[in-house]
């Protein structure tokens, strides 16, 4: 099983990456309790393939802590990713309706409300065009959908590398998704963690 890295850490809180395939909502946890000892507790997620940075409570009033932070919107989260192709401007913003069909564990861009759809909001910006058909990008994430960012960017014909469940044609066997800053104000102080893979860098 891979490492977990710890980036930071305090009787209320770890942050740590989540290494790609592990689940963030058991194994990780696990593997917290094995590394550093304790109780922790999730209070967001991330896919199993998509690697990055993630924040576990220590207890359950850090866990209610950190969830009114995260109702709030005042947790912040930043993902580089590589797609194919080109966007249409440097940076800018997506804003979509979701609807996730259970059954396939897939979720769709829709054209109107109806029950389960939920809008998704990312702002985006462009690091650098590596050929026509790699672009790295940043995006700052401003709700947090199932899927959101990989079925945003594909339904754009910009598909995620290495995510052929929303359309790439690649051979990657591993997703070009990372979430790679977190911020979050915690006892007055506004804490922030970064931490970009060896493919963004």
């Amino acid at each position: 099983m891979n490492e977990i890295v710890v980036l930071g850490e305090n009787p209320g809180w770890a942050v740590c990456v989540k290494p790609a395939g592990m689940d963030s909502e058991t194994e990780v946890p696990a593997c917290l309790r094995e590394k550093l000892g304790g109780t922790f507790l999730p209070v967001h997620r991330l896919d199993r393939p998509t690697a990055g940075l993630m924040v576990y409570a220590r207890s359950p009033a850090a866990a209610a802590g950190l969830t009114r932070l995260i109702q709030a919107g005042q947790l912040a989260k930043e993902y580089v990713l590589l797609c194919h192709g080109s966007l249409p401007a440097p940076e800018g913003s997506m804003t979509d309706l979701l609807w996730k069909d259970a059954r396939q564990n897939k979720v769709f861009v829709v054209s109107r409300p109806r029950t389960g759809v939920r809008e998704a909001r990312l702002a985006y910006r462009v690091l650098r065009q590596e050929e026509p058909d790699r672009t790295l990008v940043r995006v700052h994430l401003e709700t947090g959908r199932t899927h959101q960012i990989r079925v945003q960017f594909a339904s754009r014909a910009c598909p995620l590398w290495g995510d052929r469940r929303y359309g790439a044609g690649d051979r990657e066997k591993s997703l070009f998704l990372f979430s790679c800053a977190l911020a979050f104000p915690w006892q007055g102080k506004t804490l922030r963690f970064e931490r970009l893979p060896d493919w963004a860098l």
